[in-house]
């Protein structure tokens, strides 16, 4: 009697880096549930990844208590818009002292077009249109001058991304100049009737509050849980694996 041939079972799967999103953290409450919530949509867009966060300043788990729990490989994905001191010094310092883990650092969300695309989203949200006049990118701002090089390049992809050929103007709302209140300013200076304020930040709190209070006829969201938002964290791990080419733009 012919013995029956063992059953061919499948392959293993394999075990993906993890993807840690590294937020900046804040005491808005509202703040944290946005990074939450912008964690939970990456999480819905890759099922095939495990998904953790983690925070640098402020809230729980911090990036030093997010790596000890963390074993192989992984990618850590900063929710910062800019290349700053965070992503310069403060991961890499954290990264060091977990040498238990093989870990590498995409590069920072922004510039993108994608983050071009959420921000004329949010800006038609709030009611602009196209012959509304000039837009103010309020940016966080940073005593680094690469990060707001790179608020600068935004301002640029979104003036290309809006209808109607209107100026986009970088401003800072902390650490740098102009204000976005001194931007609204010297734009209606120039004889624009109608200025808009387009917030560069990811989430609510002390920067988008002050950011409405710059003057301006409108302003607009912060990026929040935007979906283009989410594939550019999917994409940006993408990037940091090698599966895909740099989509860091071309400005000017």
């Amino acid at each position: 009697m012919t013995a029956a041939a063992p059953p061919v079972l499948p392959a293993a799967r394999p075990v993906l880096p993890t993807l840690l999103a590294v937020a900046h953290g804040t005491r808005d409450a509202d703040g944290v549930a946005s990074a939450e919530a912008l964690v939970a949509r990456v999480r819905l867009l890759r099922p095939d990844l495990r998904v953790e966060r983690c925070f640098l300043d402020l809230v729980s788990p911090s990036l030093p208590e997010a790596l000890a729990r963390l074993t192989g490989e992984v990618v850590l994905v900063p929710l910062l818009l800019g290349a700053g001191y965070h992503v310069r010094v403060d991961i890499p310092e954290a990264l060091a002292a977990a040498a238990h883990v093989r870990a590498r650092v995409a590069r920072a969300l922004g510039p993108d077009a994608l983050l071009a695309d959420a921000l004329a989203d949010r800006l038609a949200d709030a009611g602009w249109r196209t012959g509304d006049g000039p837009v103010v990118l309020a940016a966080a701002g940073s005593s680094d001058p690469g990060a707001n090089a790179d608020a600068a390049a935004t301002a640029s992809l979104l003036h290309d991304r809006l209808p109607g050929g209107h100026a986009v103007v970088p401003a800072y709302l902390c650490a740098a100049g102009p204000t976005p209140a001194e931007a609204v300013a010297a734009l209606r200076a120039e004889g624009h009737s109608r200025v808009a304020v387009a917030p560069y930040l990811l989430s609510p709190g002390l920067f988008a509050r002050r950011a409405a209070r710059s003057g301006a006829d409108l302003t607009s969201a912060p990026l929040g849980t935007h979906d283009a938002l989410a594939r550019l964290v999917t994409l940006r791990y993408d990037e940091a694996r090698g599966l895909v080419p740099s989509s860091r733009p071309r400005i000017g």
